[in-house]
């Protein structure tokens, strides 16, 4: 597989599922500010790319930005308000692990998950949906393939 196009698959649907994590971010929102410059440009750049390599129309890629945001939407929400760092410094503080607020970060993680799952799911489906047969199965010999997948 073609490193940009790992990349892009990954930025677009790892991402999501790893920016919930403890530990993802930084306490200084500086940092925290330039991090999400960064996700938001990678993602731009991710879904420019894809939309190059599939061809796609102008409301193909207009599909493809809602996708985009949609994940965007349930990365912010994975990652909720607080400081993820801070949240794990918080359930190390006493003597014990604070098992019962692990439990309700993990709760709220799957909130959100479920809050924002099925906007996810729709816009994918409404993105795949709009390519043509052509279009899918290019998407479905990249999956296929593996690592050892290339689009052309």
């Amino acid at each position: 597989m073609t490193p940009w196009l790992k990349r892009t698959f990954v930025g677009l649907f790892g991402a999501p599922a790893w920016a919930g994590a403890p530990g993802a971010a930084s306490s200084h929102m500086h940092w925290h500010a330039r991090r999400e410059a960064h996700v938001e440009k990678f993602a731009s750049r991710a879904a420019d790319k894809l939309a190059q390599a599939l061809d796609l129309d102008d409301a193909q890629r207009e599909r493809l930005g809602t996708l985009v945001d949609r994940l965007q939407a349930q990365r912010s929400a994975l990652r909720g308000e607080a400081d993820p760092r801070l949240e794990l410094q918080a359930l190390v503080a006493d003597d014990t692990f604070d098992r019962w607020r692990a439990q309700d970060l993990v709760n709220a993680r799957l909130l959100a998950v479920r809050h924002e799952g099925p906007r996810v799911i729709a816009a994918m489906g409404d993105f795949f949906d709009s390519l043509r047969p052509d279009q899918q199965q290019k998407v479905r010999r990249f999956l296929q393939r593996g690592d050892h997948a290339h689009w052309h």
